[in-house]
């Protein structure tokens, strides 16, 4: 699972070949979960408040470039890194 991000100790990735509709995975201690690129919705597990406002944030900045891998991951090719929150 490729990482393309990481900031404040959030790691986010993408798995190659992952199923519909498109997203990231966010990892950060014991908290994991699965977030739409599009809707910014939680599909999967669970973020505190805080660590999901920290998310959005950095994701509403960079949707374009994770739509961008998601389509890069579909083809099995490799992912572009997207700058961390700062």
């Amino acid at each position: 699972m490729p990482e393309i991000s990481r900031f404040f100790g959030i790691i986010i990735t993408m798995y190659y070949n992952d199923h519909p509709p498109p997203h990231f995975h966010v990892r950060y201690n014991n908290q994991k979960a699965i977030v739409s690129i599009q809707t910014l919705e939680i599909l999967e597990g669970e973020l505190t408040a805080r660590l999901f406002k920290l998310v959005t944030e950095w994701a509403i900045l960079h949707q374009v470039e994770l739509m961008e891998d998601w389509e890069l991951a579909r083809d099995n090719q490799t992912l572009e890194k997207i700058s961390p929150l700062e």
